[in-house]
């Protein structure tokens, strides 16, 4: 491998105040001195990603770059760390596809502490079909757990239940016992989401906005993938010593609460990280979803796309109109 070998990327640069993606050719020696040059077979779309292609400074700030917030692949070289040519790793996370070129590119070179050794019997796809939306699912399941949220208690809801985070967490709670309620707006999405093993399926009404500070008690806890109005409302349902995870902000990033879930009935509102979190904590959700917590339905359901079809995917995430798992094939 030489810094003039060439590979193709899906780059997105400002032109008139616009910012347009298309395919270009690169060459390795354009990516950033890093551990760990990495030949990338697959990534996975993401709302990241959307906002990253569409000139969202909060996420890129300079411009031309690639985007892709995840990748799986081969180490082809590595100046340092635990991996050696020919492993087979993924990387999540962190600044990748934000202001580091990312996996909408066949090669990225990046940290070696970016990087998870593949689950054992994942391939580069599988992984991807999780990706960071799997993760997170993962991880906000997994908090959810450690305080205690069992299937007894009653129900769990899941908002935004048929994005790429939403509709892992239904599966992954549906297979731990839990009694799933599926919030989402897309109602097409119905029957999708009882096969993933959602047993109630509501619209995007049921957290239409009230003005009274709290609600009646309907879930035991929940996952809430969009933030803004939306998680408001969910907290004035929960019931008491019931928790809600929160790692999403499709619907807004303002919360306008009252501290009255939390000082009359005990609720907890749990942030979910997956961007900087401990490598360990990764790996072992990476492992669980590689073993007991595997969403087959999920993996089955997966959609795969070449770099021609990004720009359309990535404009309907930003409409509201991406579902299930959307995986970038570097080799269609």
């Amino acid at each position: 491998m030489t810094n003039d070998t060439e590979f193709k990327a899906w780059r997105v640069q400002e032109q008139d105040g616009e910012y347009v993606g298309s395919e270009q050719t690169l060459h390795v020696s354009d990516l950033p001195e890093n551990d760990v040059l990495i030949r990338v077979s697959h990534s996975s779309l993401n709302y990241k990603d959307a906002l990253s292609a569409s000139g969202n400074k909060g996420v890129t700030r300079k411009f031309p770059h690639t985007p892709g917030i995840d990748a799986a692949g081969e180490v082809v070289e590595a100046t340092a760390g635990p991996f050696s040519a020919g492993d087979m790793v993924l990387v999540t996370g962190y600044d990748l596809g934000m202001n580091t070129d990312g996996g909408f590119g066949e090669y990225i070179r990046v940290p070696a502490d970016w990087c998870v050794a593949m689950p054992q019997g994942w391939d580069a796809r599988t992984a991807m079909i999780y990706g960071t939306a799997g993760l997170t699912a993962g991880l906000s399941v997994k908090k959810l757990l450690t305080m205690g949220a069992s299937p007894e208690q009653g129900k769990v809801a899941v908002s935004g239940a048929s994005g790429a985070v939403g509709s892992v967490a239904v599966e992954l709670l549906a297979n731990l016992g839990f009694e799933v309620v599926a919030i989402s707006g897309k109602q097409d999405q119905a029957e999708v989401l009882k096969n993933l093993g959602a047993t109630e399926i509501l619209g995007r009404e049921a957290l239409a906005t009230e003005k009274k500070p709290m609600l009646k008690p309907a879930f035991a806890n929940a996952v809430d993938t969009v933030g803004g109005g939306p998680l408001a409302e969910l907290l004035k349902q929960i019931h008491p010593g019931g928790s809600v995870s929160c790692c999403g902000l499709v619907a807004g990033p303002q919360l306008e609460t009252t501290v009255l879930p939390f000082i009359l009935r005990g609720n907890n509102l749990l942030g979910v990280d997956s961007v900087e979190i401990p490598m360990a904590e990764k790996q072992a959700v990476w492992d669980k979803f590689a073993g007991e917590w595997a969403c087959k339905k999920t993996e089955a359901s997966a959609r795969d796309i070449g770099r021609s079809e990004l720009d359309a995917a990535l404009k309907a995430f930003l409409k509201g109109e991406s579902s299930g798992k959307i995986v970038l094939d570097h080799s269609r």
